[in-house]
């Protein structure tokens, strides 16, 4: 990667997801299965950038843009912290898959913190990222760029926190060009995007609104991580966490599965929200150890 495209992207380098990481302790797995354009390709809102992905050499078969994903916390109205809020620890779980997926949680829970202006809540926040990047490879990247989380978060500066934690998975991908593997970069963003899906039901729930629903039923991004974890090396699926949510994801489908543009009625969007927290806890219930 040259400086000239490190310049132009500015990254701060927050959250670096490397594959080699989980395998550190073992022998180094065979390379993941090839991926078909037809099997798994990426809803075009949630992609991203297409010039910044192409020139890191990533296209539509790799992960969703976070930042993408969550854009539905943006449009759900007046998040209450108090009744969203989750606890967690910064003890690093053993599982690394779960390290991968918590890492995602903790970036959604970074964005609930800026949406909600909860100065005082980042720092905690901030601190489990950079324990979790020590676990995956990236402590010395993840302490240079938290270090901007609390300086933006002390100053108020809630528009720069939300560029800087989207920064995150451009940095994943860069990472898994380099390794030419992206199944780390796949945990990292379900993990994100089911603590996404977790706050986006409960708060709307809460707040009921016809037209807020409209952005949940994506049946289409359901189906893709469904995809990715299909895609995963067998090594890698054989993780019980991984099954669980395998699982739940195709027992979701039908939830999402409604006409479009019809909204959801409150009590549709009760039982999303209790089977999206169902899935969310496999992930932050071990992470909490």
């Amino acid at each position: 990667m040259t400086r000239r495209l490190i310049a132009r992207l500015l990254l701060p380098l927050l959250g670096v997801a490397s594959i080699a990481v989980l395998s550190a302790q073992q022998a180094p797995p065979p390379p993941p299965a090839e991926r078909t354009p037809e099997k798994n390709p990426i809803p075009e809102d949630v992609v991203g950038d297409e010039h910044v992905r192409e020139e890191f050499g990533v296209n539509q078969f790799t992960t969703p843009s976070i930042r993408k994903l969550f854009d539905m916390l943006n449009n759900v109205g007046k998040l209450r912290f108090d009744d969203l809020k989750r606890p967690f620890t910064d003890k690093t779980p053993a599982d690394r898959v779960i390290v991968a997926m918590g890492l995602g949680t903790l970036i959604a829970d970074g964005f609930l913190i800026v949406q909600c202006e909860r100065v005082e809540e980042m720092e905690a926040v901030g601190r489990a990222m950079i324990k979790y990047g020590k676990a995956l490879g990236a402590g010395s990247r993840m302490n240079k760029h938290t270090g901007s989380l609390f300086e933006y978060s002390l100053k108020g500066n809630w528009q720069d926190l939300r560029v800087e934690l989207a920064k995150t998975q451009a940095d994943v991908e860069a990472e898994m060009v380099q390794l030419r593997d992206v199944d780390i970069a796949h945990l990292i963003s379900l993990g994100g995007w089911l603590r996404a899906l977790e706050i986006a039901t409960k708060s709307i729930s809460d707040n009921y609104a016809e037209e807020k629903t409209r952005q949940l039923t994506r049946r289409d991004i359901a189906e893709y991580y469904m995809m990715s974890l299909d895609s995963l090396h067998p090594s890698i699926m054989k993780n019980p966490s991984l099954q669980q949510l395998r699982k739940g994801l195709e027992e979701m489908l039908p939830l999402l599965d409604v006409p479009e543009g019809k909204a959801l009625t409150q009590e549709e969007v009760k039982t999303l929200h209790q089977k999206a927290s169902t899935l969310c806890h496999i992930i932050t219930d071990k992470m909490n150890g």
